[in-house]
């Protein structure tokens, strides 16, 4: 009975064994065959497995997402003939893969259709890695391998799902594999651009290139493969400029290299230096005084700048526009676009500087004033500006000068009392001084002056009596009645203390002399004191005769 045991025993380890050689055998088997695609029936889907007749003895397990469209819906049916690819084993059974299939078919067309001579430079997306580089798939879902030496990336975790240039290095038949590198495009460029560079960096020719891209500071071109970068201050003489209102990108354009940074690598274009330079043109044809017609381009709050047509924009100063000091906004006088004839005021080739005016070429306010005005007129004005000195009047295109002193007989008067800005006055024109091109007004002439009013009642050798204003070196102002100064001069206060005299005491006097047109009094205390000598000789006289003496020493007196 022991012995039946034993043997029994040694049939089922026997037939475990064998088990486990043909489970061995059937993975060595599958590992075989992993490259191979094969066709398969698809016998039965549960859940989310597929079960695929690949003629083995076990059936193949396959996931239903690779049958799966992306709304959900299946592409095959139980029953149906797929192309499949075994992809290992799970517990003696095999795992396919029908998208890998059709990978590994694509795979297969693109090595058998292959041409080493091609450039065979593709775009191919990182779809996953591993710990031996990346799996990529091209346009057509053809499988690359990359390996890690020839990625060229710097962070392996930024760039799944990312598409790059790709070159095939090597195609391998026997493994059905297409290695392509990266990194040997971007040696190839780098290259490239150095030999560009070596041929170009000493190029002093006008060279060809096309704008790749337009920026604010600029645009980039790019002459034979290298891209140089062309300031907006390089594009014209005119000075810095949009490039969008001259280009788009993809245009031709001339260009110079005028500097090449090789610590930075950049190359530095010019348009302009592509071009030849205007102020050459103009430097010796154009001088000062010359009349020229340009172009309003641009117009700014303290002038605007003028095109001559030629590259070449001149400054028209807010000051040269018009003969109107006050002008506040260029706009108000000219537009952009319009055509203005002007005169060359300054012209500086080294510097390229160029001002011009257009009020000079404009008839002159002031000797159009001169032609129409004269001193004396009576005219009409309005008020512009209050000063503390007085007030400036517009009379036609010009202003003048109301000075306080010219504004009222009453010397405490001021125009910023009297007036405001807008006011409409009558006014007397009393100077034009012509080479200081000034005009001088007065209101006050237009009214009868103190002094006249007071000559209709009094007369020279009249005795007044008033109060002393004010006391100067020179004399003694004294105050009349209604508002009249008057003065004595040094020499007139006689035998009066000039030093003992002080404001506000009274004092007499006689008139010496009446200025109605200068509104001036002259006073005299020593005339005074000789009309009432007179007076008491004439009364002496009246009782007798006057002797020859006294006559005699009257008129020496005088």
């Amino acid at each position: 009975m022991a012995e039946v045991n034993k043997n029994v025993r040694n049939d089922i380890s026997d037939k475990m064994d064998y088990e486990e050689d043909f489970a061995a055998m059937f993975e060595e088997s599958l590992k075989a065959e992993e490259s191979t695609v094969c066709d398969g029936v698809i016998v039965n889907i549960k859940d989310t497995e597929v079960f695929v007749d690949v003629r083995k003895k076990s059936e193949g397990i396959m996931n239903i997402s690779e049958i799966t469209n992306n709304d959900g819906t299946l592409q095959y049916k139980i029953g149906d003939t797929i192309k499949v690819a075994i992809t290992g084993s799970r517990n003696g059974r095999p795992i396919v893969s029908h998208k890998k299939a059709l990978r590994k078919e694509k795979v297969k067309a693109f090595i058998d259709n292959f041409d080493e001579n091609a450039d065979n430079i593709y775009d191919a997306k990182i779809v996953s890695k591993n710990k031996g580089g990346f799996v990529a798939l091209s346009n057509d879902d053809v499988e690359f391998f990359m390996p890690k030496s020839q990625s060229g990336f710097r962070d392996a975790n930024q760039v799944i799902n990312k598409t790059f240039k790709v070159k095939v290095l090597k195609i391998d038949k026997d493994e059905q594999s297409i290695i392509v590198s990266r990194k040997k495009l971007i040696d190839e460029d780098r290259k490239k651009r150095k030999e560009a560079i070596e041929n170009i960096i000493d190029n002093t020719d006008i060279i060809e290139g096309t704008i790749k891209k337009i920026t604010t500071y600029g645009m980039f071109v790019d002459v034979g493969g290298i891209d140089g970068l062309v300031h907006y201050s390089e594009i014209s003489y005119k000075g810095p400029v949009n490039p969008n209102t001259l280009y788009k990108e993809g245009d031709k354009v001339d260009v110079k290299i005028i500097k090449y940074d090789t610590d930075k690598k950049h190359l530095s274009l010019s348009v302009k230096a592509a071009t030849p330079d205007p102020w050459e043109e103009i430097k010796d044809s154009l001088e000062v005084g010359d009349t020229i017609k340009v172009t309003v381009s641009n117009i700014e709050p303290y002038g605007a700048f003028v095109d001559l047509g030629n590259d070449i924009e001149g400054f028209l100063h807010i000051s040269e526009i018009s003969w109107d000091k006050n002008i506040k906004n260029p706009k108000d006088f000219i537009k952009e676009g319009e055509e203005l004839d002007v005169e060359v005021i300054e012209i500086d080739a080294n510097d390229r500087r160029l001002r011009v005016s257009l009020k000079n070429l404009l008839p002159k306010p002031f000797d159009e004033f001169n032609a129409k005005f004269s001193e004396g007129d009576i005219v009409d004005g309005v008020v512009t500006t209050l000063t503390n000195f007085g007030a400036f009047v517009r009379i036609g295109a010009l202003e003048g000068l109301l000075h306080n002193e010219d504004s009222s007989w009453d010397r405490n008067d001021k125009c910023k009392d009297i007036f405001k800005t807008g006011d409409n006055i009558q006014v007397k024109i009393i100077k034009i001084d012509d080479k200081n091109q000034k005009i001088s007004l007065s209101q006050k002439d237009l009214k009868e002056s103190p002094v006249t009013k007071y000559a209709k009642t009094h007369g020279n050798g009249d005795i007044v009596s008033g109060t002393i204003r004010d006391i100067k070196d020179f004399g003694v102002f004294v105050s009349l009645e209604d508002g009249v100064d008057a003065l004595i001069r040094k020499e007139d206060i006689g035998n009066l203390d000039i030093n003992s005299l002080k404001v506000g005491d009274s004092i007499e006097a006689a008139i010496a002399f009446i200025d109605e047109k200068k509104n001036r009094i002259r006073l005299s205390v020593r005339r005074l004191a000789k009309q009432k000598e007179r007076e008491v000789l004439n009364e002496i006289n009246d009782e007798g005769k006057m002797t020859l003496g006294d006559i005699i020493k009257e008129q020496l007196a005088d």
